[in-house]
């Protein structure tokens, strides 16, 4: 019988773990993986609504929490503490392999420890590009893990490019698009009895902190606001991250909660923030939602501002400055009418089966810990 291996997912935030999600389920159902989750960062904190509730009600096994942060700590902080916690985990379960995920400094946290303690880490969404300090941390976690995950031949391309070994590096698409493009997705009109929404026709408003610009994000914040009432349209605005300066835009939102056109919500399960986006007119904002899954809903999507910069775009994603007329112009030329003939950039589903498959060999297995960098001949 074949030795069962032991399998950490790290999980800091609702995003994260909408995209480890089918990863944990296959490899969860199968008796070859012991599968634990880690769940810290954003989760824990009821401000975002404790969304560490909603990981447990899948059922999942081997669920450990732990407390990362508090709202006033800084990024190098919440690393730190990151590090320190899940130090002592995975020197008490003593895993065989971890995985995390994209570019987060929990994600940076998880292949730190990894790395430090000679453990075999998998990097899920490596080499892509963006902009602001996630680029950096992407990067970083990429150098640190030894397996990676990608979504596309181009981010695959850019891991050999930064001396990565092609025989660690596997393509198997977004993971996000197995849930994606599920059957079992909720109705709208469950969702919006669910979380209260009484409009027939919406925009969903999704807006991060970007911390290289740190001195802008309230302005920023107070034209997006701005455009967002002038506009006269329904909105779901969803709770921004908690990276730091997150609360400028708090502050400037306080406005949206007077107006009987905006539903302001802390979180959505995942499900239901993808049925939402199916039948949303638009999405707007920066985060990588509207680059990565409103394509494949032909849902369309106005990007504002530098956080997804250099990321693989459909061309039909309209692009603003953080000027409030940009933004009204924009919303003013968003196509309401979905156009079919999208491009799919991140796969086309099923990368939990790839995932399980290339776990299930003995290559990964097989992979040296000591890294060399690799020249490109």
């Amino acid at each position: 019988m074949a030795i069962i291996k032991k399998i950490v997912f790290l999980t800091g935030t609702r995003a994260d773990f909408g995209k480890l999600k089918s990863l944990i389920a296959i490899t969860s159902k199968n008796r070859r993986f012991e599968v634990h989750i880690f769940v810290t960062g954003m989760h824990m904190n009821p401000k975002y609504g404790r969304t560490v509730n909603e990981i447990e009600k899948c059922g999942y096994k081997n669920i450990f929490t732990y407390y990362n942060h508090m709202d006033y700590d800084s990024m190098d902080v919440v690393l730190s503490k990151t590090i320190n916690g899940f130090s002592s985990f995975v020197k008490d379960i003593r895993p065989d392999l971890i995985v995390v995920h994209g570019d987060r400094v929990e994600t940076l946290a998880g292949a730190i420890v990894g790395a430090l303690n000679n453990i075999l880490t998998a990097h899920i969404e490596g080499g892509e590009v963006s902009g602001t300090i996630d680029e950096l941390i992407r990067h970083s976690v990429s150098k640190l893990s030894h397996l990676h995950f990608v979504s596309n031949s181009i981010a695959k391309k850019r891991l050999i490019q930064m001396g990565e070994l092609p025989k660690s590096i596997f393509e198997i698409g977004s993971p996000d698009i197995d849930i994606l493009l599920s059957s079992k997705l909720p109705s709208i009109n469950e969702v919006k009895k669910y979380y209260e929404i009484n409009y027939n026709s919406y925009g969903i408003v999704l807006f991060h902190p970007v911390v290289t610009e740190m001195e802008e994000i309230k302005n920023h914040a107070r034209n997006l606001a701005d455009a967002l009432i002038e506009s006269g349209r329904n909105y779901v605005v969803i709770y921004p991250n908690n990276d730091k300066g997150s609360d400028k835009i708090f502050d400037e939102y306080e406005r949206l909660r007077e107006s009987d056109k905006i539903r302001y919500l802390p979180s959505l399960r995942f499900e239901y923030f993808l049925t939402l986006l199916k039948n949303a007119e638009f999405i707007i904002g920066n985060s990588s939602s509207g680059i990565i899954e409103a394509p494949y809903y032909s849902t369309p999507s106005i990007n504002i501002g530098t956080r997804q910069n250099n990321r693989v775009k459909n061309k039909d994603i309209i692009h603003c400055d953080y000027s409030k007329q940009e933004i009204l112009d924009a919303i003013k030329k968003v196509v309401v009418a979905k156009n079919s003939k999208i491009k799919k950039l991140f796969g086309s589903g099923g990368s939990d089966k790839k995932f399980l498959k290339i776990v299930s060999g003995d290559q990964v297995w097989k992979i040296s810990k000591q890294k060399m960098f690799q020249d490109l001949i």
